[in-house]
């Protein structure tokens, strides 16, 4: 089966099994017709949650997210990721706040440290350092932690620091997959997940893990295009990449089984695609729920 598991995995307890649940992503909106169709489409397919990256040059994240929640009853909005050093933890605690009411409590907010240096010199921002990005992510997750508890935070990331403020923080913690592929010698998603475990001792049983797809076949040729995982993983071969978390290839059959392998080997139920995938892993979602 394409992406067969490695031998090595997580100390995943069985018994804190979750349910399934899957979102999408928009990366474009071009008018309110076509983000209001696409949203109520993704409704219709199954999926949970619509998200918005958060980038110079994308849609603006709260406008889009507002125009999604008024168009739908049961979707629900969120962010992946904020770019947290964008922003005052007080003013962006402003604007989720409202949109947590005005979706009736729809709204889920992802961070992330934002790492696109280019972005904050357009912005006029200065580009903190890596270590300052992190810090302003954790007191980021503390504020809104203590000033908007009903609102579900997502941290997502691959490195130590930002994996432990997950930990501690986090209602649902995002997993790249790891920056290689699986071996039998080796399996770096088991590798984080396991660290997230012992850094958050027993609430680890209260979070929900994350992965993001970033390809997957949208035809019957079972082939993913894979330009984005080249360019996020330039040092794998596209053999390894095809073995990679966020790489999903095969029949809808094989896909639907990889997904549920991915909740019983590591306890992951969160899965989110991109809306150029939506109609193709809205028939795995068919076989999945």
């Amino acid at each position: 089966m394409p992406g067969a598991f490695p031998v090595q995995t997580c100390p995943y307890d069985h018994k804190m099994v979750k349910g399934f649940r899957f979102g999408v992503g928009v990366t474009r909106a071009t008018s309110r017709a076509k983000l209001e169709q696409g949203a109520r489409r993704a409704e219709e397919l199954g999926f949970d949650v619509l998200h918005v990256p958060d980038h110079l040059g994308g849609p603006a994240p709260f406008p889009v997210m507002t125009a999604v929640a008024m168009a739908t009853s049961t979707l629900r909005v969120g962010t992946f990721v904020i770019n947290s050093a964008f922003y005052r933890p007080a003013l962006l605690a402003r604007d989720v706040a409202a949109l947590h009411d005005l979706s009736a409590g729809r709204f889920e907010l992802g961070l992330g440290t934002g790492y696109v240096k280019e972005e904050f010199d357009a912005a006029g921002i200065p580009f903190p350092s890596a270590g300052e990005r992190v810090d302003h992510l954790r007191a980021t997750a503390e504020y809104m932690g203590e000033h908007l508890p009903d609102v579900p935070i997502l941290i997502a990331g691959n490195g130590d620091r930002v994996l432990r403020i997950a930990a501690r923080s986090a209602d649902i913690i995002g997993f790249t997959g790891g920056d290689r592929a699986a071996s039998p010698q080796e399996d770096p998603l088991a590798d984080r997940i396991a660290f997230v475990q012992a850094a958050a001792g027993d609430r680890f049983g209260e979070l929900e893990l994350n992965l993001a797809i970033t390809a997957m076949p949208v035809d019957d040729s079972g082939q993913p295009d894979l330009t984005i995982p080249r360019i996020s993983l330039p040092g794998l071969s596209d053999e390894e990449l095809l073995r990679h978390p966020g790489v999903l290839a095969g029949s809808t059959e094989e896909i639907a089984e990889r997904i549920r392998g991915y909740r019983d080997t590591y306890g992951i139920s969160y899965i989110i695609v991109q809306m150029r995938h939506a109609e193709a892993f809205g028939k795995v979602i068919a076989l999945l729920t």
